[in-house]
């Protein structure tokens, strides 16, 4: 085992921030439709993950006719990916077991326990370094794309 998964709607909330994040860094907000088109999720799934991502303060919404969601451009030098994966999965992606047994720890590992440790740290240590500034920037000078399908999302 050499990969650490993500649920779906981590993966809708990691694209989501980062597409709000390019938005909110050019002075805009990002409508519910216009993030589930450039997500490609389901409108009704996106609005669950934005609520949660809104309760743990990593972004806002603002009501009325231009209204939307918007991250505090201070706060896209302040927020990593790790944020938004600990909002959205809790910190079971950095405690479970790889092979799922409920009792694997270091006093009593699983055949691939120290193994899998050392991916979860890796990714621990990867989420924490990356921060929604530095990825957009990436983006926004081409050097990084969010992909859905074969269609490169114009951000």
């Amino acid at each position: 085992m050499n990969e650490v998964n993500v649920s779906k709607s981590c993966e809708y909330g990691l694209k989501a921030m980062l597409y709000i994040a390019s938005k909110s860094a050019q002075d805009h907000t990002s409508t519910l439709d216009e993030i589930s088109i450039h997500i490609g999720s389901p409108m009704a799934f996106t609005s669950k993950i934005l609520q949660q991502l809104k309760r743990h303060q990593l972004l806002m919404s603002i009501k009325g006719k231009s209204g939307g969601y918007l991250i505090e451009k201070e706060k896209l030098s302040q927020i990593n990916l790790f944020q938004i994966v600990s909002a959205l999965e809790g910190d079971e992606l950095f405690t479970k077991c790889g092979l799922g047994l409920g009792m694997c720890n270091s006093k009593n590992p699983c055949p691939i326990h120290n193994e899998y440790s050392i991916i979860r740290n890796n990714l621990k240590t990867m989420l924490k370094n990356n921060f929604l500034k530095n990825n957009i920037e990436q983006l926004n000078k081409g050097k990084t794309t969010l992909l859905r399908s074969t269609n490169i999302l114009n951000i």
